[in-house]
């Protein structure tokens, strides 16, 4: 792992957005834009880390074009998906609170307050959620919808009950949370391989699997979520990978690895 850029080393932040990115030169100049026009009405400290996930467009480059501004770090991976770049980004992160969202902010970046008011009402792992009262899902076709909440059923039944939606991809984390979740991940750790094309994981259902073993309180945050026409979502493929984290994590947390 290369990084490069950062704030100054006395700065601490009191936030780090943590957007995970493979090929994606052409979303990618507008969401720092926007995640920054955000940070910057904040009234506290906060750093952009950019993971490029071994891009083979101008990912890195663009990234990388930001660094003048002391705040945005960009981190150079090798391609092993979406789980090993946030796994990259949350131990890299310097903040007391840890955001990762996706590249195409299908969660606005302003949906971030809804996530800190839980943290700050006692909360260590806070999840923007599709559904229930006060979430929106704008744009989404019906199968998508369904197929979602097929598989959402499912991923309750083995590995996390009583959790709406575990794949949304904009979660929020405390310092500690992050320090004892992040190391006890199994799936997409420092030895996960390389792989091909855009990959969707159970890294998600990893991490709050780990998060409950270990103690902390999750809380879920209506968010307004809008479906991207250029998702990288394959639904038959990824669901095949999910399915098969799924009982991955299962089988390691039966043998007692997230205790």
């Amino acid at each position: 792992m290369r990084s490069e850029g950062g704030i100054e080393p006395d700065a601490t932040p009191q936030l780090s957005v943590v957007i995970p990115a493979y090929n994606e030169a052409a979303r990618l100049p507008s969401t720092i834009r926007a995640v920054m026009a955000y940070l910057d009405a904040q009234p506290f400290p906060a750093e952009l880390i950019v993971v490029d996930d071994g891009s083979t467009d101008q990912t890195a480059a663009i990234a990388s074009r930001s660094l003048p501004d002391g705040r945005i770090r960009v981190l150079h991976e090798r391609h092993r998906g979406k789980g090993a770049a946030v796994r990259a980004g949350m131990l890299a992160a310097r903040g007391e609170r840890v955001l990762f969202t996706d590249a195409d902010l299908a969660v606005p970046i302003e949906e971030t307050a809804r996530l800190l008011s839980l943290l700050d009402a006692g909360c260590a792992v806070v999840i923007g959620s599709r559904e229930g009262a006060g979430a929106s899902r704008e744009g989404e076709p019906l199968f998508r919808h369904v197929m979602g909440r097929v598989f959402n059923r499912l991923v309750r039944m083995i590995a996390v009950p009583g959790i709406d939606d575990t794949q949304c991809g904009f979660k929020l984390f405390r310092r500690d949370a992050v320090a004892a979740i992040v190391p006890r991940l199994r799936l997409y750790g420092a030895d996960a391989p390389e792989v091909h094309g855009a990959r969707v994981t159970g890294f998600d259902v990893e991490v709050l699997v780990i998060a409950r073993r270990q103690g902390f309180c999750i809380g879920e945050a209506p968010v307004r979520w809008r479906y991207g026409a250029q998702s990288k979502v394959r639904p038959l493929a990824d669901t095949f990978w999910n399915l098969r984290d799924i009982l991955r994590v299962r089988v390691n947390d039966w043998r007692g690895y997230y205790r």
